[in-house]
């Protein structure tokens, strides 16, 4: 029987299933940057405010001058931010606010309620600013929907990379977000992630394969799920099945996964694995409960609090155009990995 359970083309945003709610891969040839770290071009031709067209290979998403998602309230899931290129200006309601980006991974409880924004800086503005990043939404368990607010780092440097080469010595590099591969373990998750129960067997890993390269993906536990998404290169294979480019295929988890690149460049995959949370899901925009009462109390109780409030000036705060990669966190700890990286 194949162990291939279903394919089909990629939708925006990518199709998922329990325990991800949304997945997001966003990819921005943004130009050159002006002195307010906006786009040195005309905005002419945007639906300003909600600018998803990708007009000149670049959105502004819900940015006015700078692009990226002015401050906006979650409730109840997880949201996991993946770069792989650019730089992400984070701020939030608990008081902790971040630069990061170019392989750094934030993880973010919502829980009962956080406000943050997400700004994409066009810092250079002698050389283009591409950005590329996956947006992965993970629920909470309804036990945990209710949980402190948790804000955490997972820093390029710690993140552990494994590196196969087949029998003809051509690689396959797995990042290991989540989970653990081959001896290489993800950092810890939140302490009130689904990553973090036991038994979630749980895994986000983005699979980079040279042309013509051969790898097996290990079997992971009965009653997880599995989906490849398929999203640059051509001639994937799958246990022997061509799979077409810009494809999301669901296969079974339970057993090993031989892995082909039969294309002239490289491919690239994304892998989000989990046991099912199996609870009812109610939805709303940024919330995401177990009924409709509890999202129209989301929405009562945002309102109401504003969920702690908004600590910062604007809505779309960020750092100086020279600031490096640093994280300050809620309770005031504050790491640095970059001290000056851009002159102005």
């Amino acid at each position: 029987m194949s162990n291939i359970l279903s394919v089909a083309s990629l939708s925006f945003p990518w199709q998922t299933i329990d325990p991800f709610l949304f997945c997001v891969h966003h990819l921005d040839h943004y130009p050159q940057g002006n002195a307010q770290m906006g786009p040195a071009a005309s905005l002419a031709g945007r639906q300003m405010g909600s600018d998803f067209g990708n007009k000149d290979g670049w959105s502004m998403y819900h940015g006015q001058t700078i692009p990226g998602f002015p401050s906006h309230p979650h409730r109840g899931f997880e949201t996991v931010t993946v770069v792989r290129q650019g730089r992400i200006d984070h701020s939030d309601s608990l008081g902790a606010t971040a630069r990061f980006g170019d392989g750094d991974v934030q993880w973010l409880t919502a829980g009962k309620g956080i406000v943050h924004c997400e700004m994409f800086p066009l810092r250079h503005q002698d050389q283009n600013n591409p950005c590329e990043l996956f947006q992965i939404w993970l629920n909470l368990p309804a036990k945990h929907k209710m949980c402190e607010p948790h804000f955490t780092m997972f820093w390029r440097e710690d993140i552990q990379t494994v590196t196969h080469h087949d029998a003809q010595g051509l690689s396959t590099e797995v990042l290991v977000v989540a989970g653990h591969l081959d001896g290489a373990q993800g950092l810890p998750p939140p302490p009130h992630s689904w990553a973090s129960q036991d038994g979630s067997d749980l895994a986000i890993f983005t699979i980079r394969m040279a042309p013509g390269a051969r790898w097996t993906l290990p079997k992971a536990h009965t009653g997880t799920r599995r989906q490849l998404y398929f999203f640059q290169g051509q001639g994937l294979q799958l246990d022997g099945q061509t799979i077409p480019q810009r494809s999301v295929v669901e296969v079974k988890a339970d057993t090993d996964l031989a892995v082909f690149n039969n294309g002239p460049e490289v491919t690239e995959l994304l892998m989000l694995q989990g046991r099912p949370i199996a609870e009812p899901v109610a939805q709303y925009g940024p919330f995401v409960m177990n009924t409709q009462a509890e999202i129209h109390q989301a929405f009562e109780d945002y309102r109401r609090t504003e969920f702690g409030g908004w600590p910062w000036g604007a809505s779309d705060p960020v750092h100086p155009r020279e600031a490096g990669r640093f994280a300050r966190h809620a309770d005031g700890r504050l790491e640095h990995r970059e001290a000056h990286e851009v002159k102005a």
